[in-house]
This record gives structure tokens, sequence and C-alpha cells, in this order.
């Protein structure tokens, strides 16, 4: 199956800002984190803790919906989604 990924803000500079990545049918969210992070060095720092979890404030989102509220890393993925990644962002 093809996944579009979005990247957003400082991970542009890690991943290109919009690009279809190929899996195998049945992948989650967490998969797909797991691919990226091997390609492109630097993308798990930016996204997970030391432990392995969903750094705080990292906004992941399939077809506009958080997965926060969809199973998290165990979001499951279709042919045609697309995946937002968001990181932390300051300002004000």
């Amino acid at each position: 199956m093809r996944v579009k990924v979005r990247a957003f803000a400082m991970l542009r500079e890690i991943i290109p800002a919009e690009y279809d990545v190929k899996l195998p049918g049945g992948s989650t969210v967490g998969d797909l984190l797991d691919h990226l992070s091997t390609r492109h060095p630097g993308l798990g720092d930016a996204l997970f803790t030391s432990a392995g979890e969903l750094a705080p404030y990292v906004n992941i989102l399939t077809n506009g919906r958080n997965i926060h509220f969809s199973g998290g890393l165990e979001t499951p993925l279709e042919d045609s989604d697309t995946v937002a990644l968001f990181p932390p962002a300051g300002g004000g």
C-alpha cells in the first residue's frame, strides 16, 4: 500500500515536505514511523523520547484525525491514507 506523508515545520529539514511511502498491508502508524526513522537519521530523535514513546506535543494526524483519539501508534493505515507529522512548536 502507499501512504502519503506530509511533514511540517522543522521536520522538513529531516524528511521531504511531502512524499509517498510504500508499506506492507496491515501496517500501523508506528510501523510507518519506524520505516521513516530508519531511512531519515534524526527523525526518531525528533519524534520519540529516549524511552521510545511519542514525544509530548508531537501531533500525528491520519486523514486529518489525531492518532491520540484513534489508537495511537497502533492506528491502522490503509492504502491512500495521508499522515501529517507536526513537531512541537514554540513561540508567542
